[in-house]
């Protein structure tokens, strides 16, 4: 069998893991929303910043559209000095209760999957 080359593998490692972040982009998405009210480009920057540089910007907006129409968020225009306005998006009640029950089902779901690579046994 030959080798894949390291061209290929670098590609499979991204695959593997933009596959990996589109399950939580949502929930992660969410979560800085939470912090504070935020534009595209600047959440954008915030889960480059904590290791998540598979979004671009033009990745989310679809996902910011669906948040907003599950009412999830909600957004509003703020005018920019640096340009036009910029839009922002605030979490709704709706979203907060939403996160904090992501939130509770994916540390299950994280600490389910850290045991079996861990290889733990049920004895």
């Amino acid at each position: 069998m030959v080798p894949k080359s390291t061209g290929q593998r670098r590609r499979t490692d991204q695959d593997r893991r933009t596959q990996l972040l589109h399950g939580v982009l949502d929930m992660c998405l969410m979560s800085i929303i939470e912090e504070e009210a935020s534009y595209g480009y600047e959440m954008v920057r915030k889960l480059r910043s904590r290791g998540l540089d598979l979004a671009s910007e033009g990745s989310i907006y679809p996902l910011l559209s669906r948040l907003q129409k599950s009412g999830m968020i909600e957004s509003y225009l703020v005018q920019s000095s640096e340009g036009p306005a910029r839009k922002y998006y605030r979490m709704t009640e709706d979203g907060r209760t939403n996160l904090s029950q992501w939130k509770e089902d994916w540390t299950g779901f994280r600490d389910s999957v850290d045991s079996v690579l861990r290889g733990d046994t049920d004895e």
